[in-house]
C-alpha cells in the first residue's frame, strides 16, 4: 500500500476514535424545573452573540410571555452583567444553591457576579468546566419555560460538556456576513451536528448599515453569504440584524434595544427571531413538555 494511502487511513482511524470518545450520542439530562435549554453560539468572537442572547431572552419574556432564564457560560469574558444592567453577589438559598439576579423579567447568572470587574479567570479546562457546572446546576432557577445560554466563542470544552450534561432543545448560531466569521459559523453548526443538537437557525448580525442622513443601505461586511449558507445547510435564517449605533449605545448602558427602543429596526428583527425560536421550540418533542404562553 502506498504511503499516502496509509496516511489517509491512519487519519481516518484517528478521527473515528476521537468522535467515538468525545462526541457521545447520549442525550444530556433534563435541568430541574427548566422545560427547554437553548444555546446561542458563534464560532468567532465579536459577532454580537451576547447582545443577541440578551435580546432573544428579553423578547421571549416580554413578547412571548415566557418564564426565561439567561446563563452566561463565557467564564473568561462574561458580558451579561453589563448587558442586563446587573451587579452584586447572588444570595444563597436554603439548599446552598445561588439565587439568580433578575432584571427585565429575566433571571440571570454569570461568572461576572462572582468576580471583580478587572479580575481575570486564568484557569485550565477542568476548572472552567467546574465553574460552568456550578453556574448551571448550582443555581435555583425555579420554573422556567426557556433557559438561554450565552456560549463562549469557538467549539471547545464548554460546548461539548454542556451538550452532554444538559438536554439542549437546540442552538442558535450567530455570525456576521463576512467570510472569516462564516468559516467559524460553519464549524459551530458542524459541532452541534456531531453532538446531535438541532440548529434552530442562523442570525446574521451587522447585516447592513442604513445611513441616518440619506437612508442609503450599505452592506459593509458583504451580502447574501449567510443566506446562501443557510439554504445550502438546510437551516433557517432567523433574521438579519442591521448595524446601528443605537444597539451599541443601549447595550453598553444595560438597556436591551428590544425593550428600550421597541419600534427600531433592530428591535423588530430581534422580536421576529424570538418568535421563530418560540415556534421552533413548540415543534420540538425532545422534552415532551409543551410551552404555554402566560400572556397574549
Amino acid at each position: 500500500m502506498a504511503l499516502s494511502a496509509l496516511l489517509r487511513q491512519s487519519r481516518k482511524q484517528i478521527q473515528q476514535e476521537i468522535s467515538k470518545k468525545f462526541y457521545s450520542t447520549s442525550v444530556g439530562s433534563k435541568l430541574e424545573g427548566v422545560k427547554h435549554v437553548i444555546a446561542v453560539a458563534s464560532g468567532k468572537g465579536g459577532v454580537g452573540k451576547s447582545t443577541t442572547s440578551v435580546n432573544i431572552a428579553c423578547a421571549l419574556a416580554a413578547h412571548q410571555g415566557l418564564r426565561v432564564g439567561l446563563l452566561d457560560a463565557d467564564v473568561f469574558g462574561p458580558s451579561i452583567p453589563r448587558l442586563m444592567n446587573l451587579q452584586g453577589t447572588p444570595l444563597l438559598a436554603a439548599d446552598k444553591r445561588m439565587i439568580p439576579l433578575e432584571n427585565y423579567g429575566v433571571r440571570c447568572m454569570s461568572m461576572g457576579f462572582l468576580m471583580k470587574d478587572n479580575d481575570a479567570a486564568v484557569w485550565r479546562g477542568p476548572m472552567v468546566m467546574g465553574a460552568v457546572e456550578k453556574l448551571l446546576n448550582g443555581v435555583q432557577w425555579g420554573d422556567l419555560d426557556v433557559l438561554v445560554v450565552d456560549m463562549p466563542p469557538g467549539t471547545g470544552d464548554t460546548h461539548l460538556s454542556l451538550s452532554q450534561k444538559v438536554r439542549l432543545a437546540g442552538a442558535v448560531v450567530v455570525s456576521t456576513p463576512q467570510d472569516l466569521a462564516l468559516i467559524d459559523a460553519r464549524r459551530a453548526v458542524a459541532m452541534y451536528d456531531k453532538v446531535h443538537v438541532p440548529i434552530l437557525g442562523l442570525v446574521e448580525n451587522m447585516s447592513f448599515f442604513v445611513c441616518p442622513s440619506c437612508g442609503h443601505s450599505s452592506h459593509i461586511f458583504s451580502h447574501g453569504t449567510l443566506q446562501a449558507e443557510a439554504e445550502e445547510m438546510g437551516v433557517e435564517m432567523l433574521g438579519q440584524v442591521p448595524l446601528e449605533a443605537q444597539v451599541r449605545s443601549l447595550s453598553d448602558s444595560g438597556k436591551p434595544i428590544v425593550l428600550s427602543a421597541p419600534d427600531s429596526a433592530p428591535s423588530q428583527v430581534y422580536r421576529h427571531i424570538a418568535a421563530r425560536v418560540f415556534d421552533r421550540l413548540a415543534n420540538i418533542t425532545s422534552s415532551g413538555i409543551p410551552i404555554i404562553r402566560t400572556v397574549d
